[in-house]
């Protein structure tokens, strides 16, 4: 039997859902999920300054400039 802290809660913000539970760089799968991650204050997530989020999945300042665009951060 799992308990309701096992699951991962969905939020929508922007076109990005991104589960609750994703606390970290390694909890993330895509790029979108990270600039998320973020923007929503963990800035942990881009260690080194670059400007580029969880390098394990944003390839490039390019790619996370854009979507930073389209969700507004």
């Amino acid at each position: 039997m799992t308990g309701f802290h096992d699951e991962p809660r969905w939020v929508q913000s922007g076109p990005v859902q991104l589960a609750q539970g994703a606390r970290s760089c390694k909890q993330v799968s895509s790029c979108e999920e990270a600039v998320e991650l973020w923007c929503g204050g963990y800035r942990r997530a881009d260690g080194d300054g670059d400007g580029i989020p969880c390098e394990n999945v944003c390839s490039s300042k390019e790619e996370v400039d854009r979507i930073r665009e389209e969700i507004g951060c």
